[in-house]
């Protein structure tokens, strides 16, 4: 993913949803998403998360029910999520926050087929 896009897409509106743990974001180009607490806590852009170099990456397990405590703006360019968990590192970039809400699906998969792998099963919250 990349993370300095020149022009990228900027959010105007972002929305918390407490109860459904979904992070509402609407971005200049007319792009809305609804990408799940839980989503953005295992892809955090932290090192805690993600290392410091390819192939360090951290699997986050039993994330399910996290949620956003707050969320708290960074200049003109980022936001710093407060988990629940107590996970608050980690600046997600405009740029960052779109190339997740382009490729959520993708990058869906790709968390539940490491999970499986590594022989964890989510549970299921209704």
């Amino acid at each position: 993913m990349s993370e300095n896009t020149q022009n990228a897409p900027r959010p105007i509106d972002i929305k918390l949803h407490q109860a459904s743990r979904l992070l509402e974001i609407k971005f200049d180009n007319n792009t809305e998403c609804m990408l799940s607490c839980e989503f953005l806590r295992v892809y955090s852009p932290s090192a805690e998360v993600r290392g410091h170099g390819h192939g360090q990456e951290v699997l986050q397990v039993g994330k399910e029910d996290v949620n956003i405590s707050a969320i708290l703006p960074v200049g003109n360019y980022a936001v710093k999520l407060v988990f629940t968990d107590g996970h608050d590192t980690g600046l997600y970039s405009w740029d960052y926050l779109y190339d997740l809400a382009r490729n959520y699906e993708s990058l869906w998969i790709e968390y539940l087929g490491k999970l499986s792998a590594a022989g964890h099963t989510r549970k299921n919250l209704s």
